[in-house]
């Protein structure tokens, strides 16, 4: 297998008392703090850990701490190796 090739990967985060706190308010105003604050969380996890410009981020998801992400293999065993994420899946296709 190609280990500089980009493919999509999800990653799920472990527990995180802010995340539960603000997905707790069913306001608008709270649904926009929580969309702010996983996008800047998942954000910054990838610019800590992954060099500029070699990956992609294509969405934070919600509904679970998680987000989908164009990457190396490689570079998914960085992000399996942090203490924040719990998991890291390669997309599977079906046909």
């Amino acid at each position: 297998m190609d280990e500089s090739k980009s493919e999509l990967h999800f990653v799920f985060m472990n527990y995180d008392p802010e995340y539960e706190r603000l997905r707790s308010n069913k306001t608008h105003r709270g649904a926009q703090e929580l969309d702010v604050y996983l996008s800047r969380k998942h954000d910054g996890i990838l610019a800590k850990n992954l060099q500029p410009n070699s990956y992609n981020k294509t969405l934070s998801l919600v509904i679970v701490d998680g987000f989908a992400v164009e990457l190396t293999d490689h570079q998914a065993n960085v992000l399996r190796s942090l203490k924040e994420v719990r998991i890291v899946e390669k997309n599977q296709e079906l046909a």
